[in-house]
């Protein structure tokens, strides 16, 4: 199927999909401009989200180009922060998400608007049971890296053990061999976050019934892991899914993802940026969930007024009280604290030589794209197993270690920034930066590895 948009195919047909994300920043960002992709290249996109988060983000200058819909997750006066647990949640949000989808396609159906797919984030396997009630096709969306989603696949199966056991080699088809500590967090202790870990690994229940499976990565960065699963789950890339802008360009006026959680101000990160030398800037960030605790924050500030470098550091208002007591006044000549801003018009600004990250799949992404050095400082979930691939694989950055007390020290933190920084230390991982950043660009470009993926799921929607 050619670019553009409204285009449809050969037999006169217009695809119809609806769009279901999970509720949380990281899973509707990819999601979001998957369907802005799918839309430019003629598809009829209606998106979905919880009513709790349609009616409480910020208002967004460049809102999605597709309608927005919405159902019930059974709390939508509060969202997740009023759930009475993780799993209590989860239940009740299966039980009215499926009803209120089944109204929301009932409705399209209603009004003319038959729906021929839903494309689905992979941790709601229930919509998966909806959309077969209606005899849809399914596309289950995988929002973390395909590596991560093989190891969870291979917990679902039986064929890793939880907890894994401290320091045995973990042997997987097409990947690493991984220690304990490069596992997802998840299943190194037994069940540490009821509720998370479920959601994770049971989103492969029914994973054999859906039409397309998809992950938010791109071949040539995976293509090992993918060869090594591909005779158990038959996964396709069709990312990296961020805005248009920061890759090939072809859709207008795409520079943010356009359903924002939290309220920034980018006009006071850019002029301090613009302030700034070029690659002379450390930016560090953690993510929208992440948090540290009160002594990690002190060795994470310190580290970065150690390094000598210019530093913008985002603190989220939940975690501002836990700064060390005049530490931006002390830092004032040199480092820029905010609570929000946005990370890719940061991380493509020129000024920016190093990302400390926690390792989140789309920061990462984000990051590799754009071809910026990490310092890699993985707290939970995937993010330990996507900086072992940062550091040893891909080899784009180096991991802050951890001591014995599990707190990683302000002198690694800054040794870990000068080595990425150096100038001859460092080159070796910028020249290697700049490499995925060229070929993450190329994939989603036209007739990219992402592109053709993506036009061979229309192609065969529209032949339906």
């Amino acid at each position: 199927m050619a670019d553009g948009e409204g285009k449809i195919g050969n037999n006169g047909k217009k695809v119809n999909l609806l769009v279901v994300t999970y509720p949380a920043q990281g899973h509707i960002n990819p999601l979001l401009q998957f369907s802005k992709r799918l839309h430019h290249k003629g598809a009829a996109v209606t998106f979905v989200v919880t009513k709790f988060l349609f009616n409480n983000q910020p208002n967004s200058d460049h809102p999605p180009p597709f309608p927005v819909e919405t159902i019930s997750d059974g709390h939508d006066a509060g969202g997740f922060p009023s759930a009475v647990s993780i799993s209590d949640y989860h239940d009740r949000f299966k039980h009215d998400g499926s009803q209120t989808l089944r109204d929301l396609i009932r409705r399209k159906e209603d009004a003319g608007r038959r729906i021929d797919a839903v494309v689905y984030d992979g941790v709601m396997p229930w919509v998966l049971d909806v959309g077969k009630e209606f005899g849809l096709r399914t596309v289950a969306y995988f929002t973390q890296s395909c590596a991560v989603n093989n190891i969870y696949y291979h917990v679902y199966r039986g064929e890793i053990k939880v907890p894994v056991v401290a320091e045995e080699e973990i042997r997987i088809a097409g990947m690493p061999p991984l220690t304990t500590a490069d596992m997802p967090s998840f299943i190194q202790v037994v069940n540490p976050y009821p509720g998370f870990s479920d959601v994770v690994i049971n989103q492969f229940e029914n994973v054999e019934e859906a039409d397309w499976l998809v992950c938010n990565s791109f071949y040539e960065l995976e293509h090992q892991v993918l060869e090594g699963m591909k005779n158990k789950l038959s996964m396709k890339t069709i990312g990296p899914n961020v805005p248009s802008f920061y890759t090939d360009k072809r859709i207008d006026d795409d520079r943010d993802y356009g359903f924002n959680l939290f309220k920034m101000n980018n006009e006071v990160c850019q002029k301090w940026l613009d302030a700034r030398p070029k690659a002379s800037v450390v930016f560090a960030a953690f993510g929208s969930y992440a948090t540290l605790s009160v002594e990690q924050m002190e060795e994470l500030a310190w580290g970065l007024a150690q390094s000598n470098s210019f530093f913008l550091w985002v603190v989220r208002e939940t975690e501002a009280a836990k700064v060390p007591v005049k530490f931006a006044e002390a830092t004032v000549d040199r480092g820029l604290l905010v609570p929000w801003c946005y990370q890719l018009d940061v991380l493509s600004h020129e000024s920016i030589g190093c990302f400390v990250t926690h390792c989140g799949w789309n920061s990462t992404l984000e990051a590799l794209t754009i071809g910026v050095p990490m310092v890699a400082m993985p707290q939970w979930t995937d993010q330990t197993t996507n900086a072992k691939f940062v550091t040893d694989i891909w080899k784009t950055g180096v991991r802050a270690l951890l001591d014995d007390a599990r707190i990683v020290r302000r002198t690694t933190i800054a040794d870990c920034i000068l080595k990425v920084m150096d100038n001859n230390g460092g080159t070796k991982i910028r020249k290697n930066a700049t490499k995925w950043g060229e070929l993450a660009k190329r994939a989603v470009d036209r007739d990219g590895s992402s592109d053709r993926t993506v036009d061979e799921i229309l192609a065969q929607l529209v032949s339906v």
